[in-house]
């Protein structure tokens, strides 16, 4: 079951200058950054550091090269779920069009899509 929106992905093109303007100039804080070291980078920011839901700044071109599916040209939200295995077999049951479980540094992760092709993620945070 989802139980939250927990992030908002944004692709942006220079994740720096991004980060720079939600930082500098929107007020917002850094919650993390990670890097997988073979160039996927993301930064995670929000209001506070308490907020419940937060942004994530992905590289576009990066992102379209791994998942050429995705529309990057708006953001994509990432659901939280207490048991990500048990919704991603639920979701299959269902014939609902689902990509490979991913395991992130900050947990596991799988991709689906609407009706429409709409794509969107959940991931069970570590």
């Amino acid at each position: 079951m989802i139980n939250k929106v927990g992030q908002i992905m944004l692709y942006v093109n220079d994740q720096d200058e991004v980060l720079r303007f939600w930082t500098e100039k929107a007020g917002f804080i850094v919650v993390s950054e990670e890097n997988n070291g073979q160039g996927m980078r993301w930064i995670e920011i929000a209001p506070t550091k308490d907020a419940e839901t937060s942004l994530i700044l992905h590289n576009k071109e990066l992102i379209a090269k791994m998942e050429p599916e995705l529309n990057l040209g708006t953001p994509s939200l990432m659901f939280f779920s207490e048991n990500v295995e048990e919704l991603y077999q639920d979701f299959l049951d269902k014939n609902i069009a689902v990509g490979e479980m991913v395991d992130m540094p900050s947990g596991k992760v799988f991709n689906f899509a609407d009706s429409e092709g709409n794509y969107f993620a959940v991931m069970e945070k570590k």
